[in-house]
C-alpha cells in the first residue's frame, strides 16, 4: 500500500492527514493555535507556532496511522493563502508576526495606489483587484515599520513568504526557499501570464527582489522533508493554496468545472483552462494548481460569511447548543416566511464588494419565528453563494462558453441536506457532494501523488471521486427566479442603510 501525507495549515487550525493511493484517510490529526488582535482589523499569527503545530500533528498523524514515516511516498502542502511571513534567513527567525489574509492594516497602501491609477495595469497582470487582502501590501507593511528590515532587505538578509513558502523552508532546514504558483498569485506581485515576478509590480511597492522566493508549478520538486523531523526524508511534491487545492481535490481539472467550499466563508472556483479570462461581474482571475509550466487559471468568488452566520446564530443569539442542530430548527419551519438575512458582518464579498455595509434581517412580522431565522440564516449562505454562480455564469457564456451545469460541494457546511437542496433549488443546477468532502487536503496529496508517479495522470484521479449524493433542483426556474429577486431587493435595502 502506498501513503501520501498532506499538510492542511489553516487560519485556525492545523492539519495533518495520512491518505492511502484511493484517497482515503488512514489518519489525521489537528491542532488549534493562537489567533493574535494587536488592535481593531489587524490579525496576526505566531509563525513558530505554526511550523510547530505543523511537525506536531503530522508526527501524530503517523503514529495513529501506525506507520513509519519511510512508508510515506511523498508529501503536498494546502495553506491559508495570502498570509505574510518576512524572517532573517541567517536565524530563522520572523521578524514580526505572519500578517494574516483577514487583517487590513495595508488600506492606505491600496488607496494610495487607487490614487496613483495603478489598479488597472494590477488587474491586468494579476487578475486581482487592488486589496489589502492580498500578500504584498502586507509584505511592504512589515518592511517600513518593523526596525531595520528594510535595510536587511537590501542586503540579502531577509526571505519573504506565504505560509507554505514558511514550513518548506523549515522542513528542508533552509535549504528550500520556493513556493507555488497558486499561492505567488495571490501576492499582487506576480504576472500569471509568464509565471515570473512582476519587475513593474515589485517597484510600486518597493520590494527587492531579493526577499523573493522561486515559483515552481504546483506539482513539482519542493525538497525534502528532513530526516531529523519525521524519522525518514519524505520529498515535498505537491503545495497549492487551500481554494486551489479544493478545485483540483474536486478533480476539476477542465474548463468551466466549478466547485464551492463552505466554511466559515465560501469560495467558489471555476476553471477557465488556460484562459485568463478578467471578469465583468466583481469576480477575480486567479492562477489554478498546474502540473507543468503552462499556466492554468480560474475564476473566484469569496463569500465572507458562510458557516459564521450558523456560529453567530449559536453563540451570539443562543438558539441552540450545537451547530448541527441549526437544521432540525430550520425544517421545523416550511419557508422563510418572508425573512430575509443578509449576513454581512464585515461586509459583503464578491460579486458586491460592499466592505462597509452591516448585516440585515428583513421581512419580520409577528408571526416570525427563531425557525424562520434559523432557515433565513442557512438560506443566506446558498443566496451569496447563487450570485456568485450566477456571476460566474455570465463571465462564462461572455467569454463564448456554456453556463455551468454542476456545481461540485465541500466543506463543513456541505454536509447540511436543507442547505444542498435549496441551492440546487436556487442555481437550477445539479449540486454533486463527493464521498471525500475533505477535499483541501485531498488536493495537497494528489499533487504530490502525480509528482511522485504514484498516480498515472489527472485521469486516474478524476476516476477516483466518487459521489456521495446529487441535489436536483426541485422547483420551476420561475420560482428561483423569484427568490433571487428577493434575495436582491434585501441586499440592496441593506447597502441602503
Amino acid at each position: 500500500m502506498t501513503y501520501l501525507l498532506a499538510f492542511d495549515q489553516g487560519t485556525s487550525s492545523t492539519r495533518s492527514i495520512v491518505f492511502d493511493q484511493q484517497g482515503n484517510i488512514v489518519a489525521q490529526a489537528q491542532t488549534e493555535f493562537k489567533q493574535i488582535y494587536p488592535q481593531p482589523g489587524w490579525v496576526e499569527h505566531d509563525p513558530i507556532e505554526i511550523w510547530q503545530t505543523q511537525l506536531a500533528t503530522a508526527r501524530e498523524a503517523i503514529a495513529k496511522a501506525g506507520l513509519k514515516a519511510s512508508q510515506i511516498k511523498a508529501a503536498g502542502i494546502t495553506n491559508q493563502r495570502e498570509t505574510t511571513v518576512v524572517w532573517n534567513t541567517r536565524t530563522g527567525q520572523p521578524v514580526y508576526n505572519a500578517i494574516v489574509w483577514q487583517d487590513r492594516r495595508a488600506e492606505n497602501t491600496c488607496v494610495q495606489l487607487r490614487e496613483r491609477g495603478l489598479e488597472d495595469v494590477i488587474l491586468k497582470k494579476t487578475g486581482l483587484r487592488v486589496d489589502a487582502y492580498f500578500s504584498g501590501t502586507k509584505l511592504k507593511w512589515i518592511l517600513d515599520n518593523v526596525p531595520d528590515a528594510r535595510e536587511s532587505a537590501l542586503k540579502g538578509e531577509l526571505a519573504f513568504g506565504t505560509i507554505d513558502c514558511w514550513l518548506i523552508w523549515n522542513m528542508t532546514k533552509g535549504a528550500q526557499h520556493v513556493s507555488d504558483v497558486t499561492n505567488a498569485s495571490r501576492t499582487m506581485l506576480f504576472n500569471v501570464h509568464d509565471n515570473e515576478w512582476d519587475a513593474e509590480l515589485m517597484h510600486m511597492l518597493d520590494i527587492h527582489p531579493a526577499l523573493m522566493p522561486k515559483v515552481l508549478p504546483s506539482g513539482a520538486d519542493f525538497g525534502t522533508i528532513d530526516a531529523e523531523f519525521l524519522g525518514h526524508a519524505i520529498p515535498i511534491c505537491g503545495v497549492a493554496g487551500d481554494q486551489q487545492s479544493a478545485l483540483f481535490g474536486q478533480a476539476c481539472f477542465t474548463e468551466g468545472m466549478a466547485k464551492n467550499t463552505y466554511g466559515t466563508g465560501c469560495f467558489m472556483l471555476m476553471h477557465t483552462g488556460s484562459t485568463f479570462q478578467l471578469s465583468e461581474n466583481g469576480l477575480v482571475t486567479t492562477s489554478a494548481a498546474q502540473i507543468s509550466a503552462r499556466p492554468e487559471f480560474a475564476m473566484e468568488g469569496s463569500v465572507f460569511v458562510a458557516g459564521a452566520v450558523v456560529q453567530w446564530m449559536r453563540d451570539g443569539l443562543g438558539a441552540f447548543k450545537q451547530s448541527r442542530e441549526i437544521e432540525q430548527l430550520a425544517a421545523s419551519v416550511p419557508d422563510a416566511g418572508g425573512v430575509m438575512m443578509v449576513p454581512a458582518f464585515t461586509g459583503l464579498g464578491a460579486p458586491y464588494w460592499k466592505p462597509d455595509v452591516r448585516g440585515t434581517i428583513t421581512g419580520l412580522t409577528r408571526g416570525s419565528t427563531m425557525g424562520h431565522i434559523a432557515r433565513a440564516a442557512l438560506e443566506s449562505i446558498a443566496y451569496q453563494s447563487a450570485a456568485l454562480l450566477l456571476a460566474m455564469s455570465r463571465d462564462a457564456v461572455a467569454a463564448g462558453g456554456a453556463p455551468l451545469t454542476e456545481l461540485r460541494v465541500d466543506g463543513g457546511a456541505c454536509v447540511n441536506d436543507l442547505l444542498m437542496q435549496f441551492q440546487a433549488d436556487l442555481l437550477g443546477i445539479r449540486v454533486v457532494r463527493p464521498t471525500m468532502i475533505e477535499t483541501t487536503a485531498l488536493g495537497a496529496a494528489y499533487l504530490a501523488g502525480l509528482t511522485s508517479g504514484v498516480y498515472r495522470d489527472k485521469a486516474e484521479l478524476s476516476a477516483l471521486w466518487q459521489v456521495e449524493r446529487v441535489f436536483e433542483p426541485q422547483i420551476p426556474q420561475a420560482q428561483a427566479q423569484a427568490l433571487m429577486q428577493g434575495w436582491e431587493h434585501a441586499v440592496r435595502q441593506t447597502c441602503a442603510e
